[in-house]
Order: structure tokens, then sequence, then C-alpha cells
């Protein structure tokens, strides 16, 4: 089985963020990156159905040269080989603009599963992966928490609301968007990352794949919420202001 798995980098959970000075994104120049929490769950999950049933995986991201060191963790933790499509302002695309990139670069792959994670960690739009199944032609499902391959198809778990869970049987190929805790990631050894150095990366770029996106929608301006400060005095006997406190924490707070 051969399968694809896609991965963003993206700020270090924990960074202070500040606005650049365009108003239409963050100051990156002096955050640190990891991969995409979600695509790393994605990842493992590859990395299991490989070692329970064979196969090739392949990392998959779309970035600027720093992304680079996303990949290498990536070959580390068991990746066999790796797709780079060098892209500097990946910024400047929107959800169908990655996916059109990204499905390029897959398409000649004849990949067996796609995988990745069911949103990112910065803009968190949560559709690149059924965009992209739509490119490629492909069945796709969404918030996966479970994955066995059965003789030619999948039968997948999703996770739905109120603690309810869909199981469904998918034929190849086919795409999927993995839910954060699907399993426990693993740590790349002393071996891995050795190994990593030797694997095969490819860099492309969109020119070379024959693929011009355009973006279709745009950020036009991003702020940090304003903080505000308000005191609200209740007049009354203790009993009176008591159910007017309980009455905007129910219906203007929401909290209770």
């Amino acid at each position: 089985m051969k399968i694809i798995v896609c991965i963003k980098q993206v700020p270090v959970r924990d960074s202070q963020l500040r606005v650049d000075a365009s108003e239409q994104w963050i100051q990156d120049a002096d955050l640190s990156f990891e991969i995409n929490e979600p695509d790393a769950y994605a990842l493992e999950e590859a990395l299991r159905l490989k070692e329970k049933h064979g196969g090739e995986v392949v990392v998959v991201c779309a970035g600027p040269s720093r992304a680079a060191q996303a990949i290498r963790e990536a070959l580390a933790k068991g990746a066999d080989r790796a797709i780079h499509i060098e892209e500097e302002h990946l910024g400047a695309l929107d959800t169908l603009g990655v996916a059109t990139l990204i499905a390029a670069a897959v398409r000649p792959e004849n990949a067996d599963l796609i995988l990745t994670g069911l949103q990112s960690d910065d803009l968190g739009y949560g559709q690149t992966g059924v965009v992209m199944a739509e490119l490629l032609g492909i069945v796709s499902s969404t918030i996966i928490m479970q994955v066995e391959s059965q003789d030619g198809k999948i039968r997948v778990k999703r996770e739905l609301e109120a603690g309810w869970f869909q199981h469904i049987d998918m034929p190849l190929p086919a795409l999927l968007t993995i839910q954060s805790g699907i399993n426990k990631l693993r740590y790349a050894t002393l071996m891995g990352i050795k190994k990593a150095k030797t694997k095969e990366v490819k860099r492309v770029t969109s020119s070379e794949l024959g693929a011009t996106p355009k973006a279709t929608a745009a950020i036009t301006k991003i702020y940090a919420p304003r903080k505000s400060k308000q005191t609200q005095i209740f007049e009354g006997d203790p009993r009176t202001a008591a159910a007017k406190l309980v009455e905007k924490l129910k219906f203007e707070a929401r909290v209770l």
C-alpha cells in the first residue's frame, strides 16, 4: 500500500504572535516552527498502517525552504521519502490554491491512500483535504478516528457529535482527514534521524508541476482581540443581587 501524508509547518503552539506591518499575517521571522499537530497524527497512522500491511509512506509538504525541517522530522520518524513543494509565499494562497498545488504533486504517485490532518493549527479551515480529494476525483471522509485495511478497501471510524461514531466502508484510492488523538505519537529515534539524512527529498516548484494556483479568497486584515474591562454593581438586597448576577451569567456571559 502506498500512503501519502500531507503535512504543514506551523508556528510552535506556545509562540507569542504579533501582527506584521501589512496587518495581513503574523511576524514569523523570529518564530520557531513544528509539524502541524493533526498532520503529525496523520503521519503516525500512516506509519502504523505500513508496519501492519507493508508498503511505502511518502510525505508531501508545501511551504518555504524552512519547511525542510518538518520534512526531515517526518523522515526521521519513518517516512520513506518526501516531496517538497517550494512555495515561499504559501500564505498568499487560499484553500483551493494550496489544494491545487498538492494535488498536482501527488497525482503522478497513484497512491492508494492519502492522509491529512483534520485542520491546520494556524488557519484552521479544515478544507484542504476534501478540496484536494475533489480535484483528484477520489472519495474522502473526515474526522477519522480509526482506519482498517480490508482486501482492497478500507473501513473507517468517524467521530460525530455528542459522542456518536460512524463506521464506513470505502473503496481505494481514498483521502482521509485524521482527528488528533487517534493514536499515540512516536518520537524520532537516533537511528531514524541518521537514516533521514540519506532519504530522498524531491523538490519541485509550482511551474514544474504545471500548476498556477490563484487565490479566490484573501485575508484583508488580522488583529488581536481587544481587551476591555467593565464593572457592574447590582443594587438591592443580597437575594435580589444574586438573582440578577445569575441572570447575567446565563444570558449574557453564557457561562452557566
